[in-house]
């Protein structure tokens, strides 16, 4: 295999990677939006989710009001 074939078949893994990488952060995300919308309608402050999950408070509204993939 010359080097162009073997940088166009990295090139075409590291694309793969890159599509599942993102899939997974997409359904990360979906989880991590439901558990937050559960968290708060059982009365989870605000404060308690975003310290739980890693995020601002100001990010947690903005996921809370992100409309789901679909």
């Amino acid at each position: 295999m010359s080097n162009a074939e073997q940088a166009v078949a990295g090139i075409r893994d590291a694309a793969r990677l890159r599509q599942e990488a993102s899939e997974a952060r997409s359904r990360a995300t979906a989880d991590l939006r439901r558990y937050c919308i559960e968290a708060r309608d059982a009365g989870v402050s605000i404060s308690r989710i975003a310290r739980e999950a890693d995020l601002s408070r100001q990010g947690v509204y903005d996921l809370l009001a992100e409309q789901p993939d679909r």
